[in-house]
């Protein structure tokens, strides 16, 4: 399997520009995720149930839809201790991460002796979605859950889908469980979003949706904003590679491959280079690897359409086309990146240098590895802890902060027409003349 390499601003024009304006919702995924949730408003745990069994496969009864006790405390033997190391090292991570760079609470002085601030609370229950279909993505549950529970989050709802015989894998329960998340339910999908967002019978509705799907995810969580708040836009992965003629063909063949492996189809991985020396590199490194890998049903689905490798005139025109591609993970592999990271307007996270590949995002470093997608990072930012608080402002005035203001309430109060508004602050003064 090889690439596509185009050279932009020469032959290459209509290849990229296609290329660049993937789609971030998918239509025919909005119109079944309308169905499918309108039906779960309306008939609650049964239609859950029905759909389960239609798109997971499994027959469950509306008393084993949540993971028991019992069921967590047989998985957890079954977790090998090399592996509880590595969630335990991510956990570290995560908490370090998440606690340095948590919003606190502050205020200032107002003019006239009264104060001004924000204060942030944790919401009281989320929802978080794993996709565990081809694999159990317990980081994930780490990335979402866990942050949700330094934030201070007391109730963490976690669905995932299960296999066909009903259960969940004993890694997955495992990393659920040592993230925090206080109730675990089999459904994945369309359903599992409408769950969270409706509540059913026994399932009380969550505040907020957070997380990463696929396109039925995706634009299932799109058509539930305002009966919850969500995160973000994030659904198939992708991965944008600035790199000039020093760079490690090798590694960028592997990095490009990391995410033109998860399986939906719909993945991106894009080679921006100055140098065509590099391009073909890297194309005969990929023909190389692809064979070396596992998931060589996931990559015969990307190899064709989804990795493509472009030859620009220079980096700052590279530069300027992956900041167009708005990409959910962006590698800089170029002689000093570090320079380069101001000239980034438009990505999800970046990993500056040949030693920090993105695998290092998904899996240990400490940001969450949920970005915005197909373009969205143009617009979102990904998943912090401060996601999983609210920020309420306050204010407290003195009679003098009000006298101070009082004709500028009433200004405006007078050209909107709102003379109630202007009245709520002179009646103060009237009262004391």
């Amino acid at each position: 399997m090889v690439a596509r390499i185009v050279e932009f601003l020469k032959d290459g024009n209509a290849v990229v520009e296609n290329f660049l304006k993937r789609p971030a919702f998918d239509d025919k995924a909005e119109d079944v995720a309308r169905g499918v949730l309108s039906d779960i408003r309306d008939n609650g745990v049964d239609a859950v149930l029905s759909y389960v069994e239609k798109f997971d496969g499994a027959k469950l009864s509306a008393e084993n839809l949540r993971v028991s006790d019992a069921e967590i405390a047989a998985a957890l033997p079954l977790v090998d201790d090399e592996f509880k190391k590595a969630v335990a090292e991510t956990k570290t991570r995560i908490k370090a991460f998440a606690e340095a760079g948590m919003k606190r609470d502050w205020n200032m002085d107002a003019p006239r002796g009264g104060t001004l601030g924000e204060k942030f609370v944790p919401f009281d229950r989320v929802g978080v979605y794993v996709p565990g279909g081809a694999a159990p993505l317990v980081s994930t549950a780490l990335m979402t859950a866990y942050m949700a529970k330094v934030a201070g989050v007391q109730n963490i709802v976690a669905c995932t889908p299960m296999g066909k015989n009903g259960e969940l894998n004993p890694i997955m329960l495992y990393g659920l469980k040592e993230a925090g998340v206080t109730e675990i339910y089999k459904v994945g999908g369309i359903q599992a979003i409408g769950l969270m967002a409706y509540g059913i019978e026994g399932v009380e509705k969550v505040q907020k949706i957070v997380g990463p799907g696929g396109t039925f995810v995706t634009a299932a969580k799109r058509q539930v904003y305002g009966q919850v708040a969500l995160d973000l836009v994030a659904g198939p992965s992708e991965i944008a590679i600035l790199a000039d003629d020093n760079a490690n063909p090798a590694f960028v063949a592997a990095d490009l491959l990391s995410q033109a492996e998860h399986g939906s189809g719909f993945e991106q991985s894009l080679l921006v280079t100055d140098s065509m020396k590099m391009a073909k590199a890297v194309n005969a490194e990929l023909a190389k690897q692809v064979p070396l890998l596992k998931r060589q049903f996931a990559l015969e689905k990307v190899m064709d359409n989804g990795v493509l490798l472009v030859v620009v005139s220079d980096l700052d025109a590279g530069m300027d086309l992956c900041n167009r591609f708005a990409p959910e993970h962006f590698e800089i592999m170029v002689d000093e990146p570090e320079k380069w990271l101001d000239k980034v307007k438009s990505a999800g996270a970046v990993f500056l240098g040949e030693w920090t590949p993105e695998s290092v995002g998904d899996f240990a470093a400490g940001p969450s590895h949920v970005l915005p997608t197909g373009g969205a990072a143009s617009m979102f930012s990904g998943l912090t802890v401060d996601d999983f608080r609210r920020r309420t402002s306050f204010m407290h005035y003195t009679k003098e902060d009000l006298q101070e203001v009082l004709p500028t309430v009433v200004a405006f109060s007078e050209v909107e027409g709102l003379d109630g508004h202007g009245r709520s602050a002179t009646i103060r003064f009237k009262r004391d003349a």
